[in-house]
């Protein structure tokens, strides 16, 4: 695929990232509106895949994303945007009526929380051009020929059946072609069932060497008797560094072929104040992040920022406390920017925030 980034130029020697995913338009209510009081809306868009894929671009990776959208407007600005942030959008496919009938851009409302009243989101993407498309029609090899790394989400394989077989064919192939393959499941309640969820994305482990994220997975402690639970029941959504260490040392059991765990945690104050640190599992350790403390301007995007920060970190051989804590202040960042992507161009002010450095520029 011929390829042109504006920042990297035609040649580049680093590693070459690709993602696939839903792209949506996302429709907003200005000054923290609800809903049901908006007369107006600004316009962006966003998706999890798309948004990792838009900030490792920013921060200068070779970044691909493969999508369907519909072949009109809407389906070309959502292009436009991509490629506005140095996205390639070479494998993109758009399409017609007679290959996706709905022919139709997801669309999601987000509104926008503050303070005590928590963000709320309308999901209407159901029939979009992604979930119509026969992907059979796809070259899955020549798709990912001289990539270096692939990631994907639970979130894709949860809109339809054609998406479901469209990631387990793109992870077997991954692993065929020795790429590195990052697993986000990113569940969504409105999708699909929890059940649903957890017997898919375990199906999807075997084939994943950085896991972001430790559910929605099935991890037994009997196989042959799953009345006796599953290790994680009963983990508190805060977990002490002994009870995510455990949990961890029983993924890397059951799945030796994970080299990389990591999930960060949440801790919401109010709507507009939260903190956040990170675990991760590497090289044998598991580590735990630097808490950060901050005031939300829009919390959409935060795990994709954290999920992007980690690749990043990784594609460029950080120590693995650098790994984590940059993961996390990438997340950070992202809760001060307006819309789903962590649109940071220069990674000195990501360090600057992992070192806990608040100075003004200049």
């Amino acid at each position: 695929m011929e390829h042109f980034n504006p920042i990297l130029g035609y040649e580049t020697t680093g590693p070459k990232f690709i993602t696939c995913g839903e792209i949506m338009l996302r429709l907003t209510p200005p000054n923290y509106e609800k809903l049901r009081m908006a007369t107006n809306f600004e316009a962006s868009y966003g998706g999890s895949e798309a948004n990792i894929a838009l900030a490792l671009a920013n921060l200068g990776v070779d970044s691909t994303f493969f999508s369907v959208v519909p072949n009109n407007s809407l389906g070309k600005s959502a292009v436009r945007w991509l490629r506005s942030n140095d996205v390639h959008c070479t494998p993109m496919i758009l399409t017609e009526p007679d290959e996706t009938p709905s022919n139709r851009l997801g669309t999601y409302y987000l509104e926008t929380g503050y303070g005590i009243r928590p963000s709320k989101v309308i999901y209407d993407r159901k029939h979009s051009a992604i979930t119509e498309y026969d992907f059979s029609q796809v070259d899955l090899d020549e798709l990912l020929e001289g990539f270096d790394w692939l990631h994907l989400s639970g979130i894709t394989p949860a809109l339809a059946p054609n998406c479901r077989g469209l990631i387990i064919d793109m992870l077997k192939e991954a692993k065929r072609k020795g790429l590195t393959v990052s697993f986000d499941g990113n569940f969504r309640s409105t999708l699909w069932t929890w059940d649903e969820a957890r017997d898919f994305c375990t199906e999807c482990l075997p084939y994943v060497d950085v896991l972001l994220g430790i559910e929605p997975y099935h991890l037994w402690k009997d196989e042959n008797d799953h009345s006796k639970g599953d290790w994680k029941d009963g983990v508190p959504l805060q977990p002490s560094y002994e009870q995510q260490d455990e949990i961890f040392q029983h993924f890397i059991e059951r799945y030796p072929s994970l080299k990389c765990i990591a999930r960060h945690v949440r801790y919401a104050h109010s709507g507009s104040e939260n903190s956040l640190k990170a675990f991760m599992w590497y090289d044998g350790h598991t580590f735990e992040s630097k808490l950060f403390t901050f005031n939300i301007l829009d919390r959409v995007g935060g795990g994709d920022a954290f999920a992007s920060g980690l690749i990043y970190a990784m594609l460029h051989n950080y120590k693995a406390m650098d790994m984590i804590n940059f993961a996390v202040a990438s997340s950070a960042i992202k809760h001060t920017i307006h819309g789903d992507a962590n649109i940071t161009d220069d990674v000195s002010s990501i360090r600057n925030l992992m070192n806990m450095n608040y100075d003004i520029k200049r």
